[in-house]
């Protein structure tokens, strides 16, 4: 086995998300593996996470609010303009509501759905023109355990997961043919700012942690080898999957 074939040298990569939590984390094993990464990013931690991911790579950062369409143009444009080319985006951003189903607002509705699922989609089009006329490039969205459960209080933030998980498989299949391929990670119950809500519920993160065979939540850091593959050329003849890094919560 070649290990170079896990390199990704001279690849340039898009991050969504990536000022913090699991997307910084991408971000670092991609620059680890030797990409060029931008990450496009509406926090004020943006600039300290690219002072610190310089370490490790060259990284660009783009601010952008991608719950706005016009926005997510700009930002892709620019990534295009600075690097020339795309040749990896992982669709990271996401935001999370909690509200019993039956009292959920449709405008935190709109506002997950928009970000999670449809921000998404628009970037996988950007990007997959670019690739597809090049016959190459690794789009890899980031799908949730929710993709295959419902959760509890999250009815948007479940749907527009399992949105995400339909539209790996739908776009893997128009274009595996054509030299790009479409894969996606679900993480398991991971120790982010996302998750602090359940952490702090003591049952809630009880049942959780039972449940994991691995017998902690997840960190970012447990993402990195995983995301290094999908990116790279070990992945060639992987389409359209939805891989779990849980714990073995699944599993259970």
């Amino acid at each position: 086995m070649n290990l170079k074939q896990f390199e990704l040298k001279g690849k340039k990569a898009l991050v969504t998300g990536g000022a913090y939590g699991l997307g910084k984390a991408f971000a670092e094993a991609l620059l680890e593996a030797g990409a060029e990464v931008g990450i496009v990013d509406i926090s004020n931690e943006l600039p300290a996470a690219v002072k610190e991911l310089k370490k490790s790579g060259p990284v660009t950062g783009i601010k952008a609010d991608l719950s706005k369409r016009p926005e997510r143009k700009r930002a892709f444009q620019k990534f295009i303009k600075i690097f020339g080319t795309i040749d990896i985006l992982v669709n990271n951003a996401g935001i999370q509501r909690r509200h019993q189903a039956e009292d959920f607002p449709i405008a935190d509705w709109d506002a997950v759905l928009e970000i999670n699922l449809t921000a998404a989609f628009e970037f996988c089009r950007m990007a997959g023109k670019v690739m597809l006329k090049k016959g190459s490039g690794k789009i890899i969205n980031i799908a949730s355990l929710l993709s295959f459960s419902g959760g509890i209080t999250v009815p948007a933030y479940s749907a527009s997961k399992g949105g995400i998980a339909q539209l790996t498989k739908a776009l893997a299949n128009e274009w595996a043919g054509r030299g790009v391929n479409v894969n996606a990670l679900a993480p398991g119950y991971m120790d982010t700012t996302m998750n602090i809500a359940l952490i702090a519920d003591s049952i809630r993160s009880r049942q959780i942690l039972d449940r994991i065979p691995a017998g902690r939540w997840g960190k970012p850091d447990d993402l990195k080898g995983a995301i290094v593959f999908l990116a790279s050329h070990a992945s060639d003849y992987v389409q359209g999957a939805i891989i779990a890094v849980d714990g073995g919560f699944l599993g259970r």
